[in-house]
């Protein structure tokens, strides 16, 4: 959804023309794979990471113009929210010492819009969801002020035709509603992409999707939302919900939510580009000139302007992307499901984990999704963005038994996918020394049963029951602190639960 789009009113001609050009996009989409176009092996990958801007008192503060006006580097882009930034880091080549680079590049990022947010007294937070988010909070005033935010949240409200419902079961219950997609913006995440070829996407999305849970479950940072405790990590079905533009009657009918896991293992990238056109209408009916097939018969490459755009408005947790760099086509994984923070060090822990994992199960000889039912690895993600690290699994069983079991999660992890996942990195070529290095911390998070999740529950309830602070001054003292913490950069599995003792006056 990067793209500039200009606010306006769509009439039928706009929707039918821009469904014939998905069409004619999709059908240039299958040329090129059928031509053997697309970019040759380079092992490239990416990330994005969404942040949060809050005050010393641990609120929000919506001042993103003014803070990326200050940064003015095209690294940091605005997101849904004033309360919201993205920091986007150039490709790197899997290889070498890559991830404690990518290390060095993030703190030294992010210490900078540290600095120029403090201009305006507001600073950098990378959590979940910001614990002290109130539902005043995320309303149509406080969207960002650009055109293809009013404009996504205008079609989605008309698709809806109602309120949206928040209704999420957890610890607590939380029951209320909303007249905008503004509480999407609470969800802030960190993305992962992974340039890949035709040849090898089916592979790698579906050891993406096999994978998330177990990134969930390791890496879980979002228990709280509007002061309610919900789910270890509650962005999902607040993304689902906070974006579905089906009313009650649509979804008792089975029609499918723009926010989902999927509903099967898939056989190429042109299966979910042609799925996203079956199963969901435009939300942005905006057509660009090209006409991609007259663009391929005339010797060229095609933005496939249309498909790119559609394709960022269906939310899929792991992602297809088509783009073109340099005047040659590629395809990319966009893994979704982690939440931001709790440090760049753990981050990049679960960056490497995910990068180690997903290279390791796409190249097993009986892949994990042979074995495993995809109704299965739907309910090990949901089980995960509920449970977090304590979350129980059904995974194959190793060796030449057949079928599948129920494990827990930190079992699994220790046990089984973590060795596959520094196999994983050696066959990237990854230095030995940032795989131990990064893949001990997700280790040590199994071992002490930690996440930021639990590091965040488990001091707001020290705050009310030691402390006696109430709901919300234990919210606000605990995000306070988190980001205290965040800044000290040592990875959340070391935090002390609670708060700092009161020094004594006098």
């Amino acid at each position: 959804m990067g793209e500039k789009v200009v606010a306006g009113q769509f009439d039928l001609s706009d929707r039918n023309r821009y469904r014939d050009k998905l069409r004619r996009c999709l059908k240039g989409l299958e040329r090129l794979l059928e031509e053997k176009r697309f970019d040759r092996p380079k092992n490239l990958m990416g990330l994005e990471i969404e942040l949060n801007l809050v005050g010393s008192d641990g609120m929000p503060k919506m001042l993103n113009a003014q803070v990326l006006e200050r940064i003015a580097s095209r690294d940091f882009q605005t997101e849904l929210a004033m309360f919201n930034l993205e920091v986007n880091i150039a490709p790197h080549r899997l290889g070498g010492r890559v991830f404690d680079r990518l290390a060095e590049e993030l703190t030294t990022s992010l210490a900078y819009a540290d600095r120029k947010a403090g201009e305006v007294d507001a600073s950098i937070a990378m959590i979940g969801i910001l614990p002290t988010l109130d539902r005043d909070d995320l309303v149509s005033s406080n969207l960002s002020d650009v055109d293809r935010y009013a404009l996504l949240n205008d079609q989605i409200v008309a698709a809806r035709g109602e309120d949206f419902s928040l209704d999420i079961d957890g610890v607590e219950h939380l029951v209320c509603t909303s007249k905008s997609i503004v509480p999407e913006a609470a969800c802030t995440s960190v993305q992962l992409h992974l340039q890949v070829t035709p040849g090898r996407f089916a592979d790698v999305w579906n050891a993406a999707q096999a994978a998330s849970a177990a990134q969930i479950a390791v890496g879980a940072n979002s228990p709280f939302l509007f002061g309610r405790e919900l789910w270890r990590e509650s962005r999902p079905p607040l993304f689902q919900q906070s974006t579905d533009t089906r009313p009650p009657e649509l979804q008792a009918q089975g029609v499918r939510p723009r926010t989902w896991f999927g509903e099967r293992w898939v056989t190429s990238a042109y299966d979910l580009f042609e799925e996203n056109l079956r199963y969901y209408p435009a939300l942005l009916p905006i057509c660009d000139e090209e006409d991609p097939l007259d663009v391929l018969d005339a010797g060229g490459v095609p933005k496939l302007a249309e498909l790119v755009l559609h394709n960022g408005t269906v939310y899929r947790w792991n992602r297809p992307v088509y783009d073109v760099a340099d005047g040659v086509p590629h395809l990319r994984v966009e893994n979704r499901v982690l939440p931001a923070g709790p440090t760049v060090t753990d981050v990049v822990a679960n960056a490497v984990f995910y990068y180690g994992l997903v290279r390791a199960l796409a190249e097993e000889p009986r892949p994990v999704w042979t074995r495993l039912p995809f109704e299965a690895a739907a309910a090990n993600f949901d089980a995960a963005c509920r449970h977090g690290i304590d979350a129980r699994f059904t995974w194959p069983r190793r060796g030449r038994a057949s079928g599948a079991a129920e494990t827990d999660a930190v079992t699994l992890v220790r046990d089984e996918l973590l060795p596959l996942a520094a196999a994983g990195l050696d066959s990237w070529g990854v230095e030995p020394a940032d795989r131990d290095r990064y893949l001990g911390v997700i280790e040590e998070r199994c071992r002490r049963r930690t996440n930021g999740a639990r590091w965040q529950a488990d001091t707001y309830h020290r705050a009310r029951e030691e402390q006696g602070l109430d709901r919300e001054a234990a919210l606000a003292a605990t995000t306070r602190r988190y980001c205290e913490l965040m800044r000290l950069g040592e990875p959340v599995h070391t935090w002390p639960v609670g708060l700092p003792e009161p020094v004594p006056l006098g």
